[in-house]
């Protein structure tokens, strides 16, 4: 079935994993390595026809869990012994200055372990992830695909803080964004749903999940985003803070006594929708808030009320807007937050039609008819993106092109 690319994506104690057939067109399976490290590891392996396979043991470390996925395709199918894969797409969190997904080297892997301090919570593992698959899989192309490399058209004025201008040349310290593989997919998605061209759409992007951000594209290019030089900037996610005044962690500092490393720590995984109302997942924030949870209730309006000011400050920097686009897990399945984000910006032209907002099927408009601003949900694949970036490098490099 054409050209395989299997993407993975590494967290640190997971393995996230799919198999796409036809240079990315078709999804034959997909699968989850996790509690890696732990007691009792879980593989689950789907296939294209509905059929699950699960197993349960011992996962001491990443290549274990790599062997573990290996011998799920080989014993469950498809077996890639068997399969001539074209690339291995790897999702990279942070790409540093890498523009663009690139083939996998030494100086590669390099690169991406010295941005390590910029994203602590995800490139140790995603480097991980590379070396151990290309160790697996030593005769295919291995590329990188960097969640920040979308955001490489973000014009000066939107990357720079208002910093000494040494951390600026010195410390690479500027917005560098993330998700920018989940908005490649949707913001061409949403200009196909709309039948025009991307070049001609001015868009804002909402990306809401357990991270969440947003983006204003315009003509298919990122010309500003919440996440900044780490993914926690910008909107309130499932464990993350979202943007809190800078001088925080010297005061935390000065009257609590905490290190910085305790109060990252605790903005990155105890803040967020978990320290407002006690659990990150949204749907059990909404249990609580519909049983007259007064936290919940108050997390749900801190929630919206930052997106809405993401999309009216986004507007303002567009100009002009075509759509607003809702993805990932909140974004493509919550109803009620996609209605109370958007809220009182009818004068902006832009509203939520009741019904189609509540129920059609996953691609859909939901606002009005005649609405100058088209309310779209556009359901995110990452992975297809990956793999449509991974085997173009391939190719490149086949062709001698690197």
């Amino acid at each position: 079935m054409g050209e395989h690319v299997l993407v993975l994506n590494t967290g640190s104690s997971s393995i996230k994993y799919e198999l796409l057939g036809d240079g990315g067109a078709h999804r034959l399976t997909t699968g989850l390595v996790e509690r890696i490290g732990e007691r009792e590891g879980l593989v689950v392996h789907r296939l294209g026809d509905g059929r699950e396979w699960r197993w349960e043991g011992r996962i001491p470390d990443h290549r274990a869990g790599l062997e573990a996925m290996r011998r799920a395709f080989a014993e469950q199918g498809p077996g890639l012994d068997g399969i001539a894969l074209a690339a291995v797409g790897h999702r990279v969190v942070h790409g540093g200055g890498f523009d663009e997904a690139v083939l996998v080297d030494d100086d590669v892997i390099r690169r991406i372990e010295e941005c390590i301090p910029l994203a602590p919570l995800h490139n140790p593992a995603g480097v991980t992830g590379i070396r151990v698959a290309r160790t697996l899989f030593p005769d295919v192309p291995h590329v990188a695909v960097f969640d920040t490399a979308f955001h490489r058209t973000l014009p000066p004025h939107a990357r720079t803080y208002a910093v000494p201008r040494e951390w600026t040349r010195d410390l690479a310290v500027r917005r560098y964004g993330f998700h920018g593989t989940s908005f490649a997919y949707v913001s061409r998605r949403t200009a196909e749903l709309l039948g025009r061209p991307v070049t001609e759409l001015n868009m804002i992007v909402l990306h809401l999940g357990n991270g969440a951000s947003a983006a204003a594209i315009a003509g298919g290019v990122s010309v500003d985003t919440s996440m900044g030089m780490t993914p926690l900037e910008g909107l309130v996610m499932g464990t993350r803070s979202g943007d809190v005044d800078p001088s925080l962690p010297a005061y935390l500092h000065r009257v609590a006594g905490m290190s910085a490393e305790e109060v990252d720590d605790a903005l990155n995984r105890r803040s967020g929708m978990l320290a407002l109302a006690g659990d990150r997942d949204m749907r059990e924030v909404w249990r609580r808030a519909d049983s007259g949870d007064e936290d919940a209730r108050l997390a749900i309006d801190v929630y919206c009320h930052r997106v809405r000011k993401y999309v009216g400050a986004y507007y303002a920097v567009l100009g002009r807007v075509d759509a607003v686009v809702f993805t990932a897990g909140v974004g493509e399945h919550d109803a009620r937050i996609r209605e109370r984000a958007l809220a009182g910006l009818e004068r902006l032209g832009i509203a939520v039609d009741r019904e189609r907002n509540r129920s059609g099927p996953p691609e859909r408009t939901i606002s009005p008819d005649g609405a100058e601003v088209a309310v779209l949900v556009v359901p995110t694949d990452e992975e297809r993106e990956i793999a449509v970036q991974a085997l173009a490098v391939a190719r490149r490099a086949k062709d001698g092109r690197r």
